[in-house]
């Protein structure tokens, strides 16, 4: 099983030509990303890139030597746009307070 693939990506995936965990390792994310947006005909939300990065970070990386924060999609987020977020987040708190 790979962390943050559930029946939705895994046929994402299936649909651009990854049919096994073998075929994740040495790719890009990046490129999967882009090739799945391809095939939808949509720019989906780049949540999907976050999780194709984890999932190949899993397929690339031994089992004994996997982090596991890497190992949540989430954890693969922009800084960027993460700073923004908690930025945007704290603004909206102390504005409750």
């Amino acid at each position: 099983m790979i962390p943050g693939i559930g029946k939705s990506l895994a046929t994402d995936l299936w649909n651009i030509g990854i049919t096994s965990i073998a075929d994740l390792k040495q790719q890009n994310p990046e490129k999967l990303y882009h090739l799945s947006n391809l095939y939808t005909g949509i720019v989906q939300d780049k949540c999907v890139l976050y999780v194709f990065k984890c999932a190949v970070y899993f397929a690339n990386t031994p089992a004994d030597e996997q982090e596991t924060e890497k190992l949540k999609w989430w954890n693969w987020k922009d800084k960027k746009r993460a700073n923004r977020i908690t930025g945007f987040e704290r603004s909206v708190a102390s504005k409750d307070q």
